[in-house]
């Protein structure tokens, strides 16, 4: 099958491979390549860097809605194409060019956490489980009817990047085992238990120790690694990366020992943390160079 992949970061590079090794890839579409680094040189993608090593076509234009960048999409004849993170909403002109229409792998179950950041949501919300559809791509925002999905279970220790990881492979499974065995029933999704999974903004993530730890841990691990949660510790704001519900009591903020923190109910156990500058550390190697104060 002559396939268009479109897709940009880390999450979607195991289904570009998967793909790769079982249909003919006739391009990849990504972002641009971005300033980054301390030199804030242009980078590209990681689809972009993966996509050259395995010797395929990249294109990365800016826009699709132009009357020449559906005529270079569509003048490729393809079978199909997989759209997974790619970062660019897509006209209906491009919808409508593969023979088979777009597939959408999305990291949800859907309709749940339609959007930009549905596992960072799934996590910061509680959800003791989410997955991943695939699913028949049209002009809505992630409202097209599923074709396959797959469920699984969210840790209670579990942070974005573990889930992140889980669901990109599980797509990349998911997606092969779709194109195994098209046509398959497109089933739509219901109007009831829509949400959206709204992008995640950086004021979010500061730690309010007056909330119950319940809700500190989720954001904890939610918004690990990017943007991490964090708090002021001596005036260095220090991320944590990583906790988990511990027992204790006390004043929001104060410090039970080692790195306990009270919360407006119960305690949350930091297990992983980043000093500025600092590479991830757990929590007995940062707490070697860290004075905790009495309370955060």
């Amino acid at each position: 099958m002559k396939i268009i992949f479109m897709g940009t970061p880390e999450f979607s590079v195991p289904v570009l491979e998967a793909l790769h090794q079982a249909h003919e890839i006739v391009a990849v579409y990504c972002q641009p390549p971005r300033p980054a680094g301390r030199g804030k040189a242009d980078r590209p993608s990681p689809v972009q860097a993966r996509a050259e090593v395995l010797g395929l076509p990249v294109r990365h234009p800016v826009s699709l809605r132009s009357d020449a960048a559906v005529a270079e999409f569509a003048a490729l004849d393809a079978d199909l194409a997989v759209v997974v993170a790619y970062g660019l909403i897509l006209p209906q002109a491009i919808l409508d060019a593969p023979r088979l229409g777009c597939l959408n792998i999305h990291a949800s179950l859907l309709p749940r956490w339609r959007g930009a950041a549905p596992i960072h949501r799934a996590i910061m919300a509680g959800d003791r489980e989410t997955g991943v559809c695939i699913m028949q791509m049209e002009a809505g925002l992630d409202t097209g009817p599923v074709l396959l999905r797959k469920a699984v279970q969210i840790g209670p220790e579990e942070t974005t990047a573990d889930l992140h990881d889980r669901l990109s492979a599980l797509g990349a499974q998911l997606i092969v085992q779709a194109l195994e065995h098209l046509p398959l029933p497109a089933l739509p999704q219901p109007a009831e238990g829509v949400t959206y999974a709204a992008k995640i903004d950086k004021a979010e993530a500061r730690v309010d120790f007056s909330q119950p730890a319940v809700a500190v841990d989720r954001l904890i691990r939610g918004l690990s690694p990017f943007p991490g949660a964090w708090t002021l510790v001596n005036g260095e704001r220090v991320k944590l990366l990583r906790s988990r519900l511990a027992k204790g009591n006390g004043a929001p903020g104060q410090v039970l020992g080692g790195f306990t923190i009270a919360c407006g109910e119960g305690a949350v156990e930091i297990t992983e943390a980043q000093r500025e500058g600092k590479r991830p550390m757990p929590t007995h190697e940062i707490l070697r160079g860290l004075i905790l104060p009495g309370t955060l």
